[in-house]
């Protein structure tokens, strides 16, 4: 039975950093995938029997600073190839590109204030909530904002994409700008064309190798488009 990680506790003294005893492959993925992998884990799981799948999600950021600290894991998926690159000595095979997001403004349900362009963010007493600028899609989101030539002052700073549509659905911010796969679950908005991302995935173990190949396959990447990932 697959068990997800609220917290991943960091390698005791005396343990060996990586995660897997034959049976079991930990995950750390990005907080964007948390739907998408939990549907992984279940059908990684179904075609290797006795097989249990540990996801730990948040972000990206925060999963690499784990791995540099000796955190188990065996895979390791990242919202952007950029933050992978700070562990690519950890890796046991080079990280691919395994699917990529697109950047949308989150609003309210049926976005109630008709917000279409990152201009409309620049609304007087609209409250706008951003990722940091070390979280991928807060890095994805200052490039796009400078781009279009608009200047946001967020109410806050989240770290992770999950903070951000968070603040919106709970309504302590109009909007955010978050992915086009967070669309819908108590939020609406609208997708920013030309924003492409690249998600990234590799093994940090011999073990965790076969589950990258899986979701590098068709039963994998079908569910990645199911969950709106191009």
């Amino acid at each position: 039975m697959r068990r997800l990680l609220l917290v991943l506790l960091l390698a005791l003294s005396g343990c060996s950093a990586h995660a897997s005893d034959g049976t079991r492959v930990t995950v750390l993925a990005a907080a964007s995938l948390t739907k998408a992998f939990g549907e992984e884990a279940t059908a990684y799981e179904r075609a290797h029997p006795g097989t249990d799948v540990v996801l730990s999600f948040a972000g990206s950021q925060s999963l690499v600073a784990q791995v540099q600290q000796g955190a188990p894991a065996d895979v390791l998926a990242t919202a952007d190839p950029a933050t992978m690159g700070a562990v690519r000595g950890e890796l046991e095979d080079p990280s691919v590109v395994f699917a990529h997001n697109e950047l949308a403004i989150v609003t309210a349900p049926g976005n109630p204030l008709h917000l279409t362009s990152l201009q409309d963010l620049t609304r007087s007493g609209l409250k706008v909530v951003l990722a940091g600028p070390s979280v991928p899609v807060g890095k994805a989101a200052a490039k796009a904002l400078t781009r279009a030539g608009v200047r946001v002052t967020p109410v806050s700073l989240e770290d992770a994409v999950t903070g951000v549509v968070g603040k919106v659905r709970l309504g302590e911010a109009d909007a955010g700008i978050a992915y086009v796969t967070d669309l819908g679950g108590g939020v609406g908005g609208v997708p920013l064309g030309g924003t492409r991302t690249d998600l990234a995935i590799g093994p940090l173990t011999g073990a965790g190798r076969a589950f990258v190949q899986f979701v590098l396959g068709a039963e994998g990447q079908a569910i990645l488009k199911k969950h709106r990932f191009q």
